[in-house]
Order: C-alpha cells, then sequence, then structure tokens
C-alpha cells in the first residue's frame, strides 16, 4: 500500500506542477496575444473596451485555479510523502474534483479514491 500511496503522491505533484504551469502559460499568452490580435484585425473600439475587462477576468480565473486546485495537489503531494496523516484525505479531497476533469483527472481520482478505500480498509483489519 505503501508503494500506491508514493505512486500517488507523485502524480498529484506532476498534476498540479503541470497545471499551474499550464495555466500561467495561458494567462500570459492570452494577456499577449488578444491585444495583438485586435490591433491586428483594427476592431472597433467596442472590442478593445470588451478585451480591457475580459483580460483582467482571465488573469483572476487563472489565480483562482492555481490557489485552489494547483498549489494544494503540490502540498498534498509532498506531505503524503512525508507520512503526513491528514495528506491523503486532502488528497482525497482534490481527487474528487479532479473527476470532472477529462482524462488525466478523472483517472487519477479514481486511482486516488482507491488508494483511499483500500488504505481505510487495511487500517481497520
Amino acid at each position: 500500500m505503501e508503494t500506491h500511496k508514493r505512486i500517488l503522491s507523485i502524480l498529484f505533484i506532476v498534476h498540479g506542477t503541470i497545471q499551474a504551469i499550464g495555466m500561467l502559460l495561458l494567462s500570459v499568452f492570452l494577456s499577449a496575444l488578444l491585444p495583438y490580435v485586435l490591433k491586428q484585425a483594427e476592431v472597433d473600439a467596442d472590442a478593445i473596451e470588451l478585451m480591457d475587462w475580459l483580460l483582467p477576468i482571465i488573469n483572476i480565473l487563472t489565480t483562482i485555479v492555481i490557489l485552489f486546485f494547483a498549489i494544494p495537489s503540490i502540498i498534498g503531494g509532498i506531505s503524503l510523502l512525508s507520512g503526513k496523516s491528514w495528506a491523503l484525505t486532502l488528497l482525497l479531497v482534490l481527487g474528487c474534483f479532479k473527476l470532472f476533469s477529462f482524462p488525466f483527472g478523472t483517472a487519477l481520482g479514481i486511482y486516488t479514491i482507491w488508494v483511499y478505500a483500500e488504505d481505510k480498509k487495511i487500517a481497520t483489519n
């Protein structure tokens, strides 16, 4: 069972890191690309005004995803590697949220639930 916990923690660290880097790159890409596209397309002032309030919303959503999903995944993975008792419960909660992220998050969520259930089954015996 310890092998599965180790694999699970490494998967969460990798998934959280990839998620954080991906969201940061998406935010930077959209913040740099959208104004350039609007300038090249020579759109009217309404579209530029729309982008002026849309870009901060994209940046806020990116920050929220990183703060609520990526960072706790990394912290939970590192904590489970360190043997903290609460880490598996944190990863279970995060794994349930990851079920909606098809296909990799779904697989990770199912694996998390399985590891948690097996750990509790062994602990009760």
